[in-house]
């Protein structure tokens, strides 16, 4: 039976055959810049394994994410730059420096002090690969702002999570969520005081259907906008995201999980309302705001019944 190494080498192996002379024309043609797409999309997949608690699918996804570490790391090596014994030899000395309450005298009774003390050793790392010249900021003008590194190609959700959480550290938080409804409710308002201002059509009608005030909603479908309006509504609504994402902070909830969950949600009910006005000869175009509430209604006690 071949060990955990054994195995790591033979993958190791493949991927250099893969990229070498007499490989695969495709696996040859990669680069970087190419993978970017696949290794987000690998991402996802290992996600949603996760949340659909399939765990023969999962172990395969977990394959197909170290498929893109391997990858990566044998361009890097072909140019010279570093190996996958390297990404190794930085991941466990990572791992080591980083929990100093397991492998040195530390303490650590709790998972916040954990954290609090991952936060200030990482702070400590870039402050002294800064001093050996080892990273350049990206701001030199400010080059110790507590959100750098925060990537900001990140999922948005991410990132406003991690930003709030770093703030948070130094203290810049609600200290405790009521605090965060109300600040919800605050923004709600600033968006409804720019809805107001928005054009009418027809000299009468609001400038939204009235299907965007409905139940299970509609597309808001405005009439000519400035761009300095779309401006300011995409603003309101960007600050209502945020506090929601940091309602989910105070919670411990991962926004971005919380919403994926929710997206499958209304995916399986609005297939159950298809279903259902499939059986009339009907689909949703030709059924009423009414019905369609009706029905989403009708789903959401079928789902509280099947589950008990």
């Amino acid at each position: 039976m071949p060990t955990t190494g054994e195995r790591f080498e033979r993958a190791v192996s493949i991927m250099a055959k893969l990229r070498g002379p007499g490989g695969c024309p495709w696996d040859r043609e990669q680069t970087f810049d190419s993978i970017k797409p696949y290794t987000l999309e690998e991402t996802y997949e290992v996600l949603e394994a996760i949340d659909n608690r399939d765990w023969d699918e999962l172990s395969g996804e977990l394959g197909d994410l170290l498929l893109q570490i391997l990858l990566y790391s044998q361009m890097a090596q072909e140019e010279s730059r570093f190996s996958i014994d390297d990404v190794l030899d930085r991941l466990s000395n990572k791992l080591i420096n980083r929990h100093p309450h397991v492998f040195s005298d530390v303490t650590a009774e709790t998972s916040a002090d954990v954290l609090r003390n991952w936060e200030a050793l990482k702070a400590e790392e870039k402050k002294k690969r800064l001093e050996a010249g080892g990273d350049k900021p990206v701001k030199p003008t400010n080059p110790e702002s507590v959100l750098s590194g925060v990537s900001s190609a990140m999922p948005a959700l991410l990132e406003a999570h991690k930003l709030s959480s770093r703030a948070a550290h130094v203290g810049f938080d609600w200290p405790e969520i009521n605090g965060l409804f109300e600040k919800l409710e605050e923004e709600a308002e600033e968006l409804k005081e720019e809805l107001h201002q928005l054009p009418v059509s027809h000299g009468t009608e609001p400038a939204l259907s009235d299907q965007a005030t409905r139940g299970m909603g509609g597309s808001p479908v405005p009439c000519e906008m400035s761009e300095q309006r779309r401006h300011r509504l995409e603003e309101e609504v960007g600050d209502l995201f945020f506090v929601l994402v940091n309602i989910a902070r105070h919670l411990s909830v991962d926004p971005e999980s919380a919403l994926r969950k929710t997206n499958r949600k209304f995916r399986r009910r609005f297939r159950w309302i298809e279903e259902r006005l499939r059986e009339t000869g009907r689909g949703p175009q030709q059924a009423t705001m009414e019905e369609l509430e009706s029905l989403w209604q009708e789903a959401k006690r079928f789902e509280a019944e099947t589950a008990q």
